[in-house]
């Protein structure tokens, strides 16, 4: 989402979903202020070390899944996997498929919330930003709302995987 005067706030964002818990969501801001030399979004880096804290705040294996936007789909991402195969398995959407992407869902929440908003510039943006994903964070019942319209079934795929954590 762009600023006024320039810039961008990116996010990225995971649900987590475990039989018997209510679910979770986290999220990352990348904010973007036009500066020289200055990346102008999330770089796999990113990425694996919001992939990190998932596992830390969860304290269990992760079971992370994708779509195909092209930083998820490069080759150290396929290698911090490997390198963590004992806690971590990524599993990659099928091409120009978010109708089975629960995050879209959230997505959808996060711009209906800001339908109506206008930044006075990129610093109150990104406190707007940040805000509106903790209000979702904290009614787990959203979150949840966004499963059963992607068709997926989690106690299917954890029963396929054999996932089980000792939390």
């Amino acid at each position: 989402m762009a600023g006024r005067r320039g810039g961008r706030v990116n996010i990225a964002g995971a649900m987590c979903f475990k039989s018997g818990h209510r679910p979770r969501m986290f999220f990352k801001l990348h904010v973007h202020r036009r500066r020289r030399g200055e990346p102008k979004t999330f770089a796999w880096r990113d990425y694996r070390d919001f992939i990190r804290m998932v596992h830390l705040q969860l304290g269990a294996p992760v079971v992370w899944v994708w779509d195909n936007l092209s930083v998820h789909l490069q080759q150290e991402i396929f290698d911090f996997a490997e390198e963590h195969k004992d806690w971590l398995v990524i599993f990659h959407l099928p091409p120009h498929a978010p109708e089975i992407n629960p995050q879209e869902g959230i997505w959808s929440l996060l711009k209906r919330a800001l339908a109506d908003f206008a930044a006075a510039d990129l610093a109150h943006l990104t406190r707007v930003i940040k805000r509106k994903p903790k209000e979702i964070q904290y009614r787990p019942h959203l979150i949840t709302g966004c499963l059963p319209p992607t068709g997926l079934d989690l106690h299917g795929l954890i029963e396929t995987l054999d996932i089980t954590d000792s939390t």
